[in-house]
């Protein structure tokens, strides 16, 4: 399984690196602080299979990198995506690394 460390993915944000997040918290986690991008909480995960591209890295997170290793799990079983990475140690991760800041709001921060 592909993984990215934090501090890679926020290199990856800040120079716009086309990529895509997936976000497999529920809402209320979600909704409580995430770092962009779709929210498919792990239970919905495979009806919306469709929506996923296989043309760009795509980015799966949750909480401490373990529902995201699931998902990429049953992702691979369902099609044959090449392009999933595991945000190592999730959200967990990048606040003991960044803090609550968004990653538009660290852009701001760092004056990209």
């Amino acid at each position: 399984m592909l993984s990215i460390s934090v501090k890679e993915l926020h290199k990856k944000l800040v120079s716009k690196e086309d990529l895509v997040l997936i976000d497999v918290r529920t809402k209320s986690e979600h909704d409580g602080f995430n770092i962009g991008g779709l929210l498919l909480p792990l239970h919905t995960l495979l009806r919306n299979i469709a929506r996923i591209p296989e043309d760009k890295p795509v980015v799966i997170y949750c909480e401490k990198g373990i529902r995201s290793q699931i998902a990429i799990q049953r992702l691979q079983q369902k099609s044959d995506f090449k392009n999933l990475l595991n945000l190592n140690g999730g959200m967990d991760a990048w606040i003991n690394q960044f803090g609550h800041s968004s990653e538009l709001q660290i852009k701001a921060v760092i004056g990209d």
